[in-house]
């Protein structure tokens, strides 16, 4: 994420889509989201008392919920910005950790009540781990058709929206809707949700759609709007929102379910079948929802998106095991088994930029002469 961030404005190929599709770092946050729900599985092997870890879960995911508030609200004004501070009646609510502490906490609630641990045969094929965990994977049904009828069934009505920059009076913006099962981005049902629950002033205000062809002239860069530009192309839009993060949940789940091969299955051979087939299987009814209209987007988090994310993760995650477990190629991953310990200490100081933000405030007679400044930022 932080290669895409430094580079993704140069590389169109590895930048987020600007809206339908996925490019390298569309991959990102649903592989974050995978290894959460592995880690899951691994640390809730064994749970003595579930009234215990449940409140330990909800404390973690709300430390998680603040810090993201924090971080990703509008606290800190930008890296050549010495100012912060944030009006609690414009701060952004949801985020990149929020929406990860959303689907820990459910997926780690499933995971300490959802088990058989009583009655079931022991789990020696991948039908009995199907079987043990159903609860579980029938949540994850829930989740997607509660996701897919919303979708597709709200009627998104006409809506308006405000500019401010504090040089001129308010411009007001007028989106002419009046449709359902639209996956546009002026008029789905995934805004709707958030613009009525979370208010249009607590939302993302630089969505991605901003470098769209039809919202930027220098597409798929950010650029000037062009003579003809719809309505919403400067409108709030949080990439982070609340239906988007359902489907976030159930890619955890996902990974919370690759998790459960390694707790049960101590055979090389035996763990990267039951981590492939599903992977393949993921990749191709994605694609297959893809050419049938349901298009991957990320934005959105639709079902395609879901299962081609879901199904590369798997296979990457088969992958590194066979060169670190299998082959014992430990070496060339130490730098990478480093940044996987400390994954939230990187992102918050670099992926967050509260590292620049803090250099920057060190400077000689001027703010504009400071140590940014002396190694080229």
């Amino acid at each position: 994420m932080i290669l895409v961030d430094d580079a993704g404005a140069f590389i169109p190929a590895i930048n987020h889509s600007p809206w339908n599709g996925v490019n390298l770092a569309d991959f990102v946050m649903p592989f974050f989201l995978f290894i959460v729900g592995v880690a899951l599985a691994l640390a809730y092997k064994r749970v003595p008392d579930k009234s215990d870890a449940s409140k330990k879960a909800v404390l973690r995911a709300l430390k998680l919920f603040a810090l993201g508030l924090f971080l990703q609200g509008g606290y800190f004004h930008g890296v050549h910005n010495l100012s912060y501070g944030v009006d609690l009646s414009s701060i952004r609510v949801m985020g990149v950790l929020q929406r990860i502490a959303i689907a820990y906490l459910l997926v780690a609630i499933c995971e300490i009540w959802l088990r058989n641990d009583g009655d079931d045969p022991p789990v020696d094929s991948g039908c009995g781990l199907l079987r043990k965990y159903r609860y579980q994977l029938l949540v994850g049904l829930i989740l997607t058709v509660i996701y897919t009828i919303l979708l597709y069934g709200v009627r998104v009505s006409d809506w308006e929206y405000e500019i401010q920059d504090g040089t001129s009076s308010p411009q007001y913006y007028y989106v002419k809707c009046g449709v359902r099962s639209n996956t546009g981005p002026g008029c789905n049902a995934v805004a709707l949700i958030d613009r009525k629950i979370l208010g249009l002033q607590h939302l993302y205000r630089k969505p991605v759609y901003k470098r769209t062809e039809e919202c930027s002239t220098r597409s798929p860069q950010n650029g000037p709007l062009p003579v003809d530009a719809p309505s919403w192309c400067q409108a709030p839009f949080d990439p982070e929102g609340l239906l988007s993060s359902v489907m976030a949940i159930v890619t955890c789940l996902i990974g919370l379910q690759f998790g459960h091969v390694i707790v049960y299955f101590k055979d090389h051979r035996s763990r990267i079948m039951l981590w492939l087939i599903p992977s393949c299987f993921l990749l191709a009814l994605a694609f297959c929802l893809d050419f049938f209209g349901i298009q991957m987007n990320k934005p959105l988090y639709t079902l395609s998106y879901t299962c081609v994310t879901a199904g590369a993760a798997g296979i990457l995650f088969a992958g590194i095991f066979v060169l670190v477990d299998v082959y014992g190629l430990r070496k060339p991953t130490i730098a990478f088994e480093w940044m996987g310990k400390h994954a939230l200490m990187i992102y918050i100081f670099i992926g967050c930029n509260l590292l620049p933000v803090l250099i920057q405030g060190i400077y000689w007679k001027k703010p504009e002469n400071n140590l940014l400044k002396l190694i080229g930022i």
